[in-house]
């Protein structure tokens, strides 16, 4: 029988060992994710609950992907790809990345000042100007080690969608029936949406970003090596990986299956079912559920938009800097790491100033969606073949049961992205 003392250290341990799976799958949940699920759930109630069930063990099966490789070569992705494959592709796979990456953060930035907008009032663009700024100089000037428990405490702010739920009336009976026998809808919407939640929930960023960080990882604990030169520490650190990134995703689908079901519960149920921003899903919740479920779920557009905007950022220095062999990571200085973190400013303020022009919010949204589902393919499918080959991962290559569940995925995002061709 374990001592208390025991229970405690190891309940402590696993707490310490959730970072990159968790930063990576709460950032997924941003503000134009809680968007598209806002939109599933008032356009189609408790009928698209099902597609958070699916993802998850595709979702987590290829960010274990991701992340084994990070670990096992101490390589991000895009310096694989570099060494690997044609210099074209690289560079092709980083660009689209860098401008999707870009418009997503203006979507993200919006919504941010919108939401803080209807909570205290004044200008959203003032509020946006400001939240930007603090999160580049966040990212530039505090320490990885420190910063990286900021992420973790932020991941707090999508509980607020869990609470959400708690504050309106739900037939669970129903919720379960519908999230495992649920009414489909065959038209254009219905595909058109579910292409939508699996393009939100699966991200290109989400690779580039876990990966890094796994050797950000390495090269902050001084005992910690790549797998290939430690091959010893091999069954520890890919108990922690999995571990950590379950979790993550876990939580990132959870949330989101939350998010559904409360706008199912509050705006389908009482006929709004047209919603374009995740602000404007809060607002049309405060006559519905009252002062607080509004609140709430503002602030959680806040909370989440301060942890997604450093990771899209990031995540395109990261494959910029490695394609190009630059200085890159959040453990450098800025002046060891100029460009890097250049990149990171450049995607920020990018993302503000596309705030400040006459493109609409919503298409912006869509044609980013549009970039990732597309790139996406390709990523995924050099990630298995990377994640294959003995010259890469030595003796640490994927088993079956990761490469059945890693292709599933690519094959999985292939038919969303052709169906999505088809209806367009």
């Amino acid at each position: 029988m374990s001592s208390p003392n025991k229970t405690h250290h190891k309940h402590h341990h696993s707490l310490r060992s959730l970072g990159p799976g968790l930063i990576t799958g709460a950032a997924d949940d941003d503000p134009s994710g809680i968007a598209t699920y806002s939109q599933a759930g008032a356009q189609f109630g408790p009928n698209l609950l099902w597609t958070m069930v699916l993802l998850y063990p595709l979702m987590a099966g290829i960010q274990i992907v991701s992340a084994r490789i990070g670990m096992v070569t101490g390589k991000g992705l895009a310096e694989n790809i570099r060494d690997m494959f044609p210099r074209w592709l690289c560079l092709s796979i980083v660009f689209l990345l860098l401008i999707a990456n870009t418009i997503n953060i203006a979507a993200d930035i919006a919504a941010m000042g919108a939401a803080l907008r209807l909570v205290v009032g004044g200008g959203e663009h003032g509020h946006a100007i400001i939240f930007a700024v603090t999160s580049l100089l966040l990212q530039v000037f505090i320490p990885y080690k420190c910063y990286v428990h900021v992420l973790k405490w932020l991941t707090l702010s999508l509980l607020a969608y869990v609470a959400v739920v708690f504050m309106v009336q739900v037939p669970w009976h129903e919720v379960l029936l519908r999230t495992i026998w649920p009414h489909i809808t065959p038209s254009a919407e219905y595909a058109t949406i579910v292409v939508a939640l699996f393009g939100t929930t699966i991200s290109p960023y989400l690779f580039f970003w876990q990966a890094s960080q796994e050797v950000e990882d390495i090269h902050d604990n001084k005992g910690r090596t790549p797998l290939l030169q430690a091959p010893q520490n091999a069954r520890r650190e890919f108990r922690r990986m999995r571990f950590d990134t379950y979790i993550g995703m876990g939580f990132s689908n959870l949330v989101a299956f939350f998010i559904i079901l409360s706008t199912a519960m509050t705006l389908n149920v009482a006929g709004v079912t047209n919603i374009q921003t995740s602000a404007q899903a809060a607002e049309a919740l405060r006559p519905l559920a009252g002062d607080i479920t509004f609140l709430l779920f503002s602030l959680g557009i806040i909370g989440t938009g301060m942890l997604a905007v450093p990771v899209l950022a990031g995540s395109a220095a990261y494959a910029v800097a490695e394609c190009f062999h630059w200085p890159e990571g959040l453990d450098q200085k800025a002046q060891a790491a100029k460009r890097f973190y250049g990149i990171i400013a450049l995607a920020t303020l990018g993302g503000v100033v596309l705030d400040f022009t006459s493109i609409d919010p919503v298409q912006a949204l869509i044609w980013s969606a549009v970039i990732n589902g597309v790139i996406a393919i390709p990523i995924m499918a050099v990630m298995m073949i990377m994640a294959s080959k003995p010259e890469i991962m030595g003796a640490f290559v994927i088993k079956k049961k990761l490469r059945i569940l890693g292709w599933t995925a690519t094959a999985l995002m292939l038919i969303t992205v052709i169906t999505m061709f088809i209806f367009w």
